[in-house]
């Protein structure tokens, strides 16, 4: 118990020792010059989500209207460079477990099933090795509760509905979180 009396006394020394070897003026200044670095920061972040908005409004409707006036997709400039509008897809699943099952069961029911990914785990117990091995029925048959997960990756739902809006097919929104919109690529020589 002495041992550990004489230690935290030999930390309070070192703690006091530091704090008198401190110039406060220095830390004072290094601290408001921290917090002006994170002023700086949330205003050039707030700046860079300003501009990405701005960029994102040219790209996906200023300039395709004006090709599509035109009947363009695209067009070669003068330096080289070059500009076109391409579709951007996007489909992702709905956070909601219920509505997550209704867009699987469509995926099922239109006979494109064989996207949804299942992994299906077992958790057995200590010396249990040789149990696992068996098959997901045997495992439900001894009383394990296997657990089941469903996925479709993400750029296969994308791929799919891609290809279903350029075939002329919908895909319920109501179930799948979707849109369609321009993307202007500019690649300069």
């Amino acid at each position: 118990m002495s041992d550990k009396f004489n230690i935290t006394d030999a930390f309070e020394e070192d703690k006091e020792n530091i704090v008198e070897k401190t110039d406060i003026n220095s830390l004072s200044m290094h601290v408001d010059k921290l917090v002006e670095l994170q002023q700086s920061i949330e205003v050039s972040e707030e700046k860079t989500k300003e501009l990405k908005k701005q960029y994102d409004k040219i790209s996906s409707e200023v300039i395709p209207n004006i090709l599509a006036e035109q009947g363009l997709q695209s067009l070669k400039l003068a330096d080289g460079s070059s500009l076109e509008v391409s579709k951007k897809y996007s489909c992702t699943l709905p956070k909601d477990p219920i509505k997550k099952e209704s867009a699987y069961k469509w995926l099922r029911d239109n006979g494109l099933g064989d996207l949804i990914k299942n992994e299906v785990a077992v958790t057995f117990g200590v010396g249990e090795d040789n149990k696992a091995e068996q098959l997901l029925n045997l495992a439900a048959e001894q009383g394990y509760e296997p657990q089941q997960k469903s996925k479709v990756e993400p750029m296969t739902l994308k791929a799919l509905f891609r290809e279903r809006v350029e075939a002329g097919l919908d895909m319920p929104s109501d179930l799948f979180h979707l849109f369609v919109k321009d993307e202007t690529k500019l690649s300069r020589k």
